[in-house]
Parts: C-alpha cells; sequence; structure tokens
C-alpha cells in the first residue's frame, strides 16, 4: 500500500465516514476514493489534491531520497 492510500484511508476511517460519505464531503464521484483507497495509478491529479485537500494536504514533490 502507497503512502497517500494508507493515509486517505485512516483519516477517513478515524472520521468515521463511509466512502460514499467522504466522496461526497469531498466533492468527488465516489471511484475516486476507491481508486485512491486500492492504490491505483491512472488517477487525476486534480482529483487526488481534492481529496487531500479534505485534510489540509495537497500532492508535492518529494526529493527520492529524503522520501
Amino acid at each position: 500500500m502507497n503512502a497517500i492510500t494508507e493515509f486517505v484511508k485512516s483519516r477517513r476511517k478515524q472520521l468515521k465516514l463511509t466512502q460514499e460519505e467522504f466522496a461526497s464531503k469531498a466533492g468527488v464521484a465516489l471511484t475516486v476514493v476507491r481508486k485512491i483507497e486500492q492504490g491505483k495509478e491512472n488517477l487525476s491529479l486534480s482529483k487526488v489534491n481534492q481529496v487531500l485537500k479534505m485534510f489540509g494536504h495537497v500532492l508535492g514533490p518529494v526529493n527520492e531520497k529524503q522520501g
């Protein structure tokens, strides 16, 4: 499981939200949340950022040697 997958899934569960409820609150389709939580790699960057913004985060460049 990748870091984004783990992060979104655990934070959603902390909020006690179903995938459906979370998708609605994030303003994305249920399939987006499911794909993120399943670790799919062919996702829209803007949709991933829309989900991450629910937790005050966005994707950004990370140094491979440090991350």
